[in-house]
C-alpha cells in the first residue's frame, strides 16, 4: 500500500492565523507533516521557512485546481504523492485570503517568486 502525506493543518496558512494582520497570496501544503503555509510571493513565506527549519522539503499547492509538488532543497519539481484530503483549500475562500485581513495595496506588497 502507498503510503498517504497527512492531512492538512487547516485551511490558512498556520502561522498567519496566529497574529491578527497576517494574510498570504497563496497556499502550499508540507507533504511530510501538512503543514499549510503561504507562498514565497506572500509577505511572510511561511511555507518555505517551515520547509528549511523542519526539514521538510518537499510541498504542494494547496490552491484549488493545482497539483504540482516543489523541492524547496533542490528548487525543482518533486514526485508526486498521495495526499489525504482535503486536496485544497476550500474554494470559496479567497486568495489572497483570509476574507477582511488582505491590506487594500497587497499586490504592491508581494515578494517576486
Amino acid at each position: 500500500m502507498t503510503e498517504v502525506a497527512p492531512p492538512p493543518s487547516g485551511t490558512g496558512c498556520v502561522e498567519c492565523l496566529e497574529t491578527p494582520d497576517g494574510w498570504w497570496f497563496h497556499l502550499r501544503r508540507c507533504v511530510e507533516c501538512g503543514h499549510v503555509g503561504c507562498c514565497n510571493a506572500s509577505v511572510g513565506q511561511h511555507a518555505s521557512h517551515h520547509a528549511r527549519e523542519a526539514g521538510h522539503p518537499v510541498a504542494t499547492s494547496f490552491e484549488p485546481g493545482e497539483e504540482w509538488f516543489w523541492n524547496y532543497d533542490a528548487g525543482e519539481s518533486a514526485k508526486r504523492v498521495p495526499l489525504a484530503p482535503p486536496r485544497w483549500r476550500p474554494e470559496d475562500q479567497p486568495a489572497p485570503g483570509p476574507d477582511g485581513r488582505v491590506p487594500e495595496n497587497w499586490e504592491s506588497l508581494l515578494h517576486a517568486e
